[in-house]
């Protein structure tokens, strides 16, 4: 009798690991912000623009998730430009 890879992790009781456990765009937006806090200023504008580019084409999220994913896009900005414009806090 000839058992599959899946079905021995299943007698053994071992089913499959998730392969990601947060979607591209959660990873992109923490890098984000690590890039900030490492004050490279360069590279999060560039992942705000990947970031920026995923979340504008063809929704595929619930309209919910969508406003929450663009409030979160509009408070990377803000972060960005904060960190750019660091004078304009002290009017």
């Amino acid at each position: 009798m000839s058992h599959t890879q899946d079905e021995v992790a299943r007698e053994a009781g071992a089913g499959p690991a998730p392969r990601y456990s947060r979607r591209l765009s959660d990873k992109i937006l923490i890098a984000f912000h690590h890039a900030c806090d490492q004050a490279d200023l360069e590279v999060a504008e560039q992942l705000l623009h990947v970031l920026e580019m995923m979340l504008t084409r063809r929704p595929l999220t619930t309209d919910a998730g969508r406003r929450r994913n663009m409030e979160s896009l509009v408070a990377a900005h803000e972060r960005l430009w904060h960190l750019r414009h660091p004078d304009a806090d002290q009017d």
